[in-house]
């Protein structure tokens, strides 16, 4: 029976991560460090995962890439009107509870007041929370300033934004307010570094079901082959 017990242990360790929600893993990165550089509105494949990051402006806006917020670049761009954006899709297949990250700032006659949108087609999109502001840009190749990162809260889209074969995420310029004050002029800068979308893969619970009921299977094969103890004999010592 010993031999039993550890089999049916190790079995149950087994099956334990697949009914168990997993552990938060970066499904797409962009940090703009892999070739090609940003210099065009794009797209840009993410340095881990699979997507594309990109620009989008009315006006013929110049992209670079500048020092990023402790890398040596981001993805920047001059020629902000109301309504041009960045823009991120990925797909999140086999994930839920999906969160993002990044790092924005800009120049002292750059765009200030931003919002979220999400699409899961790509046409029609919608806000997420409230307008944001970023900062005046004050970014280092050596060192990551905490100031300059956003995490959105994205437990209202939650359902909607999970397990979906393509989400697109916008930061989008929601006014003409500089980010020194006045309006943005047409040399003003915003920059986006270190985007990252993770999520926690969705347990799948009928092959755990199915290797849990092998187990128990297993238990019984291995009790109906241990040998059966006979009684003592009425007067043994």
């Amino acid at each position: 029976m010993k031999i039993s017990t550890a089999i049916l242990v190790c079995s149950l360790v087994s099956v334990t991560p697949a009914l168990v929600l997993g552990t938060p893993t970066t499904i797409a990165q962009w940090t703009f460090e892999n070739p090609p550089l940003p210099a065009s509105a794009g797209p840009y494949s993410p340095a881990v995962g699979s997507g594309s990051a990109s620009g989008s402006h009315v006006g013929a806006a110049a992209y670079s890439n500048p020092a990023g917020n402790g890398s040596a670049n981001s993805y920047s761009s001059t020629l902000w009107a109301v309504g041009d954006y960045w823009q991120f899709s990925v797909s999140t297949l086999g994930f839920e509870s999906i969160s993002i990250s990044w790092d924005q700032a800009g120049s002292g006659t750059g765009p200030s007041d931003f919002i979220l949108q999400y699409s899961t087609d790509g046409t029609t999109f919608t806000k997420v929370g409230s307008d944001y502001s970023v900062s005046l840009v004050n970014w280092s190749t050596t060192t990551s300033h905490s100031g300059f990162t956003f995490n959105p809260d994205l437990s209202g889209i939650a359902s909607m934004i999970a397990d979906q074969s393509g989400v697109y995420f916008r930061l989008v310029d929601n006014s003409t307010t500089a980010i020194g004050g006045g309006s943005v002029g047409t040399g003003g800068t915003d920059r986006i570094d270190n985007f990252t979308v993770t999520g926690a893969q969705i347990p799948d619970s009928t092959s755990g079901l199915v290797c849990l009921g092998c187990s128990l299977g297993l238990l019984a094969v291995l009790r109906r082959m241990s040998p059966v103890s006979s009684p003592l004999p009425l007067g043994t010592a």
